[in-house]
């Protein structure tokens, strides 16, 4: 149990350090619709990750039973690919850096959020963590490390249950401090939001590129 929720920590941190969520959270927190907004989009966000972990863990529950002792190779390229695909996407970010001296630009659709309904805030936190590239890709990884375990039924809803927290954990701080103390929590997300935009692409390509590394290691490891 312990080795499967040390091997899914990195992914779960990869999800939860994601800026543009974080940066759509934000804009709904600073919008005038704010409270409803931000809880649909944190519930969305949620629904999201669990959906994918979810689907992940059922489906590498196909992948032939094996002696605990032997080597998993279905697995184990399976994890390589995952890697070596988080690779690609770092390199990808990188290279969309905004030069120096150069404001990086939001997502069109951002322009969109403070006429955002809650169910509209929802619809959008489910996309942004159940179909976005980089945080499937995270959550594919996740859910086959816990489905190609020995984890029992309960254990396994215990490993999701940790992974869905701490990917969910860098939404769910701000909105929540917000519903907690509104007045003092403009100034302060203002702040992050703004160091967010313009370091976006620098901080998904450290992270994506610590995690496919990580990936491809666990998958050769599988072998």
């Amino acid at each position: 149990m312990g080795s499967v929720i040390g091997d899914i920590l990195p992914l779960a941190l990869g999800v939860a350090i994601s800026p543009i969520p974080i940066i759509a959270a934000i804009l709904m927190l600073l919008s005038p619709k704010a409270r409803g907004t931000s809880v649909g989009f944190l519930i969305g966000w949620v629904l999201g990750i669990v959906v994918a972990i979810s689907v992940f863990t059922a489906l590498s529950s196909v992948l032939p039973e094996k002696d605990p002792d032997a080597s998993s190779p279905i697995a184990g390229w399976i994890k390589i690919a995952l890697g070596a695909l988080l690779l690609f996407m770092a390199v990808k970010q990188w290279r969309s850096r905004p030069a120096t001296g150069e404001a990086a630009a939001l997502p069109k659709w951002m322009s969109a959020i403070d006429t955002m309904t809650a169910g509209r805030g929802m619809i959008l936190g489910f996309l942004l963590s159940a179909v976005n590239p980089k945080n499937l890709l995270m959550a594919a990884g996740a859910g086959v490390i816990v489905g190609d375990s020995e984890l029992s039924g309960g254990e396994i809803v215990l490993a999701v249950g940790i992974f869905v927290l701490i990917a969910a954990s860098t939404v769910a701080i701000p909105v929540i401090a917000y519903l907690l103390a509104s007045s003092k929590m403009a100034a302060p997300l203002e702040s992050l939001r703004v160091w967010l935009v313009q370091n976006n692409a620098t901080v998904m390509a450290v992270l994506l590129l610590v995690i496919g590394v990580v990936m491809i290691g666990k998958g050769i490891g599988s072998f």
